[in-house]
């Protein structure tokens, strides 16, 4: 594995890290699980409407006479918006 970073940031993060007493490799692993952990959070947090799963296959189906999704989508915003 190789991680390639610019000479400056990595100099300045080095004298970051040893002004807190913490490893520069530790800093950067715990900056990593935070970003992870968020990206992660924001994904599960995301509410998708019924029309857009519907379109990936996924979801409540939507009607027939409904074919371009347009009452769903209302519907959507409706709940959305009260």
């Amino acid at each position: 594995m190789e991680l390639v970073i610019n000479n400056n940031i990595y100099q300045q993060a080095s004298v970051y890290a040893k002004q807190r007493g913490i490893s520069l490799s530790n800093m950067v692993e715990k900056f990593l699980l935070q970003v992870i952990r968020h990206s992660q959070s924001e994904i599960s947090e995301a509410k998708v409407p019924d029309v857009v799963l519907s379109l990936l296959g996924a979801g409540e189906q939507i009607a027939d006479s409904d074919i371009n999704g347009r009452g769903e989508y209302y519907k959507f915003l409706e709940e959305k918006y009260k």
